[in-house]
């Protein structure tokens, strides 16, 4: 199941406590974030660990544009998440609600 960048952005604003990853690389996240957690799809198997405790709960992933974290997605859901959203668009709709919005 998916996310909305509209969605995503309403969670944010309240200051909702969500699980919250980007899977872009290092030197995008430097450059634009959105405070979630860095984990680059490259190393998604390698630090799958570190997302065990959330299994049975919502897991949002983004990247930029949604495509890598299309392929997070499947990879996790493979792996026995049941609850992992992408983010439609990525940091680039993301940050167009944004300027809309302005």
């Amino acid at each position: 199941m998916d996310i909305t960048v509209q969605e995503l952005k309403e969670r944010l604003d309240k200051g909702e406590k969500i699980h919250f990853y980007d899977v872009r690389e290092e030197y995008e996240y430097e450059a634009d974030n959105l405070d979630a957690i860095l984990i680059p799809l490259g190393d998604l198997p390698d630090r799958i660990e570190e997302l065990e405790p959330f299994k049975e709960e919502e897991i949002i992933i983004h990247c930029r544009s949604g495509a890598r974290s299309g392929n997070a997605q499947k990879f996790l859901q493979a792996n026995g998440f049941t609850n992992v959203r992408n983010v439609l668009g990525g940091i680039l709709a993301y940050r167009e609600l944004e300027e809309s919005e302005a």
